[in-house]
C-alpha cells in the first residue's frame, strides 16, 4: 500500500495587518512545491487540504524571479501550481482523518497566520499527529497553525516542543515586522514553546520527537528530506 503524507495549506489569499488593511498572501510557492516534489519523487501519494476545501491561492510575490531565485525557478513553481493535481482540488479539513496518513505537512506563507492559527480543524490534525506520534513537519510561517491547538486547560499542547519557525530578525527584514498584528517567533515562545532562530534565511530544521520544524523558504528542502528520511527508516 502506498504510503501518503497530508498537505495542510491555507485557504486564506491576505492577511490582515494592524492597520486592518488585507495584505495580499497566502501560501508560499517554494515552501509547497519543492516538499511536494520531494515526497511525490521519493514514491508517497499527497493529499491536499484546505479549510473549506478550497484551492490554496499562492503568494504572487513568492512567483517573482527574486523570491524564488531564478527566473527558471519561478517558472517551474508556476506550472507545478497550476497543473499538479495535488493542487487542483483539495479536500475539506474538517474532513480529514489523520490515521489515514503516515505524515503530515504544513507549507507556510502569511496565509496561515490569517486562518490556520485558529482554525479548530487544523487544531484536531495537530493534536492527533503529535499524539500518535505521526511525522509532522512545519516550515516558515506555517508553526503559526500550532497557536491553534490547546488542551483542555487553555495551554498548548505544543508548550515545552523545541521549534523554529520565520524569525522576527526575518519579518522585519522583509519589511512586514511593523505592520504586523502580531509576530510568529514571539506568540510561540508566549505558547511556550521553545523557539530556536538561526541565522536570517539560512537553511534551518529543529527536531523534537516527531516534530519538524524549519525556519524559512530555504528550509523546505532539508525539512522534508528529513521527513522522508525518517518515513524510510518506519518501511
Amino acid at each position: 500500500m502506498a504510503q501518503t503524507v497530508l498537505f495542510v495549506m491555507t485557504g486564506s489569499d491576505h492577511w490582515t495587518l494592524k492597520d486592518g488593511t488585507r495584505h495580499p498572501t497566502g501560501f508560499w510557492a517554494e515552501e509547497a512545491v519543492v516538499p511536494l516534489e520531494t515526497f511525490v519523487d521519493a514514491g508517497y501519494q499527497v493529499t491536499v487540504a484546505t479549510p473549506g476545501g478550497v484551492r490554496p491561492p499562492v503568494d504572487e510575490g513568492s512567483l517573482s524571479a527574486q523570491s524564488a531565485g531564478s527566473e527558471e525557478a519561478a517558472a517551474h513553481y508556476r506550472d507545478v501550481i497550476d497543473n499538479a493535481p495535488e493542487l487542483q482540488k483539495p479536500i475539506a479539513l474538517a474532513d480529514v482523518k489523520v490515521s489515514d496518513y503516515d505524515a503530515v505537512f504544513f507549507p507556510g506563507g502569511h496565509g496561515p497566520m490569517e486562518d490556520l492559527a485558529t482554525d479548530a480543524d487544523a487544531a484536531a490534525v495537530l493534536t492527533a499527529a503529535i499524539g500518535d506520534d505521526v511525522p509532522l513537519g512545519i516550515v516558515c510561517h506555517g508553526p503559526a497553525a500550532l497557536l491553534s491547538a490547546s488542551d483542555a486547560n487553555g495551554e498548548s499542547v505544543f508548550a515545552g516542543r523545541t521549534v523554529t519557525a520565520f524569525t522576527n530578525a526575518e519579518e522585519q527584514q522583509a519589511g512586514l515586522a511593523e505592520q504586523a498584528p502580531w509576530l510568529l517567533q514571539d506568540r510561540l515562545t508566549e505558547a511556550g514553546l521553545k523557539v530556536i532562530a538561526g541565522d536570517p534565511w539560512a537553511p534551518h530544521v529543529e527536531t523534537d520527537g516527531a516534530l519538524y520544524t524549519g525556519q524559512n523558504p530555504a528550509s523546505s528542502a532539508p525539512l522534508a528530506r528529513a521527513i522522508v528520511e525518517r518515513l524510510e527508516q518506519s518501511r
